[in-house]
């Protein structure tokens, strides 16, 4: 048994204009990225060059600085050791930074220094007023008085009963007084 394939020929022509237009696209994507690859190159050449440059530059500044910065050196090791920094602004050395490492702080200006303490207790005022505002609410007034209530029938209780202790216990001393007087008599 034999079997054939057959295709109608305007669809072969089709899937063969179809991978003449894929190896088109191919060849413009190859070309295209060449292009781009070349241009980058370029691009890196040009700052590789511009960085050497600065190279130099910086080479030519430093032997500069060095030859400039040498006397100076020089003339500060020459003079003599100052042990205060008075009157100096921002100084921090090892006798004025603090044992974590870190310098004190500035004083602030006197505007800066007002504002501080002004907000500062504007927010301690306004703390205080809401704990007094929270205080005086309703549910609080509620719970001191029905505290209150109960301390009171609690305190009246205990009146009570300490009075009767104390009834009981004159009448129990006053039996033992009359027992005791009629006991000689006998």
């Amino acid at each position: 048994m034999t079997q054939q394939w057959s295709t109608p020929g305007w669809a072969l022509a089709v899937v063969l204009a179809l991978g003449v237009l894929l190896l088109a696209a191919l060849v413009a994507t190859g070309l295209a990225l060449r292009g781009v690859r070349r241009s980058a190159e370029r691009a890196e050449a040009e700052a590789r060059a511009a960085t050497a440059q600065l190279r130099e530059r910086l080479e030519v500044l430093e032997r500069r600085l060095v030859a400039l910065d040498a006397p100076a050196r020089a003339r500060a090791a020459e003079e003599e050791f100052v042990i205060t920094h008075l009157g100096a602004d921002d100084v921090v050395d090892e006798t004025t930074a603090r044992a974590d490492g870190t310098s004190p702080a500035a004083r602030p200006d006197a505007p800066l220094f007002a504002d501080l303490v002004l907000r500062e207790s504007v927010v301690q005022a306004a703390s205080l007023a809401a704990g007094v505002r929270r205080a005086l609410g309703p549910e609080v007034r509620h719970r001191v008085r029905l505290e209150m209530r109960r301390e009171v029938k609690r305190a009246r209780k205990q009146r009570r009963t300490d009075q009767r202790e104390a009834r009981r216990a004159a009448q129990a001393r006053q039996r033992a007084g009359l027992d005791l007087s009629r006991e000689p008599a006998a």
